[in-house]
């Protein structure tokens, strides 16, 4: 009995009795479930979105979507996969959208990719600095599985797209980067 008693306490979520709190309307549980869990958060939707306004605007909003549907989350899975399925969600969608609205705006045979900004910062890590310049899908696919570690059938599932596509933009990723960084050694 002890045996299943370790088992199952290996398994608790952290976070059950803060979620408890907050769906209850604590914000001091809320503030403390948003300090343990932005800098993932916001790691993510960086690495989607690729810019870093987008990212802090996209991370205010899974924030805000998870104090609105708090009550929903039902504790089948810990609450940090959970978050990280929101996050997926909101990100994808609200990239989506602003991808929509960018291309109404445009004109010309510009596309979406050519008017984000490029900014270099010293603090970025040489592969974060080279994965935002993947095409946006190519981006989505990779940081999913190869970053986050979703399997294609759980990446095709997110972006809505067929399980050979995310194979096909992981591998379009994988051989993209590898040519940029050969590329940037050689020089």
């Amino acid at each position: 009995m002890t045996a299943q008693v370790i088992s199952h306490s290996a398994f608790e979520d952290p976070d059950k009795g803060l979620v408890a709190q907050a769906a209850k309307g604590d914000m001091r549980a809320f503030q403390r479930l948003f300090e343990r869990h932005y800098r993932r958060v916001y790691g993510l939707v960086w690495r989607l979105a690729g810019d870093t306004d987008a990212a802090h605007d996209l991370t205010q909003e899974v924030f805000v979507k998870l104090w609105d549907n708090l009550s929903s989350f039902r504790g089948e899975s810990k609450f940090s996969t959970w978050l990280h399925t929101v996050t997926t969600r909101v990100a994808i969608t609200e990239l989506r959208k602003a991808k929509r609205w960018q291309r109404i705006r445009l004109t010309g045979e510009a596309s979406y990719a050519d008017t984000l900004e490029y900014q270099e910062s010293a603090d970025l890590s040489e592969l974060d600095q080279l994965i935002k310049r993947l095409p946006e899908q190519t981006r989505w696919a990779f940081v999913l599985h190869c970053i986050e570690g979703l399997r294609h059938e759980d990446v095709a599932a997110e972006m809505g797209i067929a399980v050979g596509t995310s194979k096909a933009q992981v591998h379009r990723a994988r051989t993209m980067l590898e040519e940029w960084l050969s590329d940037e050694h050689s020089e």
